[in-house]
């Protein structure tokens, strides 16, 4: 299964966890407190809350909360706490790191022929000087 960022079905990628670790039906039910029928329907669910997202991500050791932090890096616009001098007492993190996945990802599109270099800095905010780098150290294709 390719990684889709932009549409997370996120029952899909449990089930695919679940799968790859051939993690028992018996224990995940009394780790998750819920019936087979539960886990099933979960599995079907597109959106999850927190908490049970939280208790998936223990069970199968994964971080499933990155893929939302994936889409988040692709598909939202650089945030600037800055603009009308806002500041906000939530922690503050860093847009800008971007994992081997996304740079593979990116690197794809573009030597696909999907997107060209000026659509993704367009699209997804990355600095063209940072896609020069990334095709220069990263890309197999050169």
């Amino acid at each position: 299964m390719r990684s889709n960022f932009k549409n997370i079905h996120i029952g899909e990628f449990i089930h695919l966890r679940v799968q790859e670790n051939k993690t028992d039906l018996s224990r995940i039910c009394k780790f998750m407190k819920s019936t087979k029928a539960e886990i099933n329907e979960m599995y079907l669910q597109e959106c999850l809350s927190t908490d049970i997202l939280l208790r998936w991500s223990k069970l199968l050791e994964y971080d499933f909360f990155r893929l939302y932090t994936q889409h988040l890096i692709l598909y939202s616009p650089a945030a600037n706490l800055y603009k009308n001098n806002k500041t906000s007492n939530l922690p503050q993190f860093r847009k800008n790191i971007y994992t081997q996945e996304i740079i593979d990802f990116i690197l794809e599109l573009i030597n696909t022929g999907k997107k060209t270099k000026r659509q993704v800095t367009d699209e997804y905010g990355i600095p063209y000087t940072t896609l020069c780098r990334w095709k220069s150290k990263y890309d197999k294709n050169l």
